[in-house]
């Protein structure tokens, strides 16, 4: 069984982490928040008990993660607490949801304590390892929002600070307040493309590049991987399987890149992991794209 460390570590903060960990989102069942099929609460929880167990130790979650029946933050709580000492939680604020599921605006800076609170009652914990200061689309200048959460660093309740789906200005803008440990943006083979400088940027930063969506492609939420047969060709090569291709081709773009692939399928976990022994080669890459 390949395990997490398959694919080298990197260092978030002062917390070293194995490149390949693991999001959240599915274990809720269907994104949407009626309709789908609900996740199956025992199955779930084994999964998360499963990839902890090989070697997984950053967990990519949100308290907006939740639909009729199921809530991410919930099911971590009850699959991992007591935590292990080597586990990094990293949760995202800025947006939220309503008790039925409805999106609400942008959080105020004024508002993120609570939703940062509402993660550490969710989880169960004292403080937070990471939270990611997710942007809307419209938000401008992140001054007033990052500085917010920076005094919540500062007062101990967040340990690290990162950003998601933000531009390079943004990105400068958040460092002249506090540090930026990673960015977490749209990102993949065949999309979020017109990131492949903030990935560089981020490389030569010190910052962790953390892609969502690097598998489903435009299908985003709805889950699945996406189509192409370019990936399909070097998957028959090698005898593995369109997603594996997909999550090595993300560790592929530089050793500060994390996979957080999510599933609620105990064999796609193990595919998942084993991604990280993927080595692709020249050929493989220029082949695609």
């Amino acid at each position: 069984m390949t395990t997490a460390a398959s694919a080298g570590t990197w260092t978030l903060g002062d917390r070293t982490v194995n490149r390949i960990g693991f999001g959240a989102m599915r274990l809720t069942g269907s994104a949407a928040f009626h309709g789908g099929t609900p996740s199956e609460r025992d199955r779930v929880i084994g999964v998360l008990r499963r990839a902890v167990e090989f070697g997984v130790n950053h967990i990519d979650t949100a308290a907006f993660y939740f639909s009729s029946l199921r809530s991410a933050n919930e099911l971590i709580n009850s699959a991992l607490a007591p935590y292990p000492d080597d586990l990094v939680i990293a949760t995202k604020v800025g947006p939220g949801r309503d008790p039925s599921g409805q999106w609400l605006p942008m959080a105020r800076p004024d508002q993120l304590r609570g939703q940062v609170e509402e993660n550490l009652r969710q989880l169960g914990r004292d403080h937070l390892d990471v939270v990611n200061l997710r942007l809307l689309t419209g938000v401008g200048s992140v001054a007033e929002h990052f500085g917010a959460l920076a005094q919540l660093r500062d007062a101990g309740l967040i340990r690290h600070l990162g950003l998601s789906g933000v531009t390079d200005t943004q990105l400068d803008e958040a460092r002249r307040i506090a540090p930026v440990v990673c960015v977490q943006n749209r990102y993949g083979l065949d999309i979020g493309r017109q990131n492949d400088e903030l990935v560089r940027v981020c490389g030569e930063q010190g910052i962790a590049f953390v892609p969502f969506f690097a598998l489903t492609g435009v299908g985003r939420e709805a889950g699945g991987v996406a189509d192409s047969a370019a990936v399909v060709s070097v998957a028959q090569a090698y005898g593995v399987t369109p997603a594996q291709v997909r999550l090595a081709w993300t560790l592929h773009r530089g050793p500060h890149v994390l996979a957080i692939p999510g599933t609620g399928n105990p064999d796609h976990l193990v595919e998942n992991l084993a991604a990280g022994a993927l080595r692709l080669s020249a050929e493989d890459l220029t082949a695609l794209g």
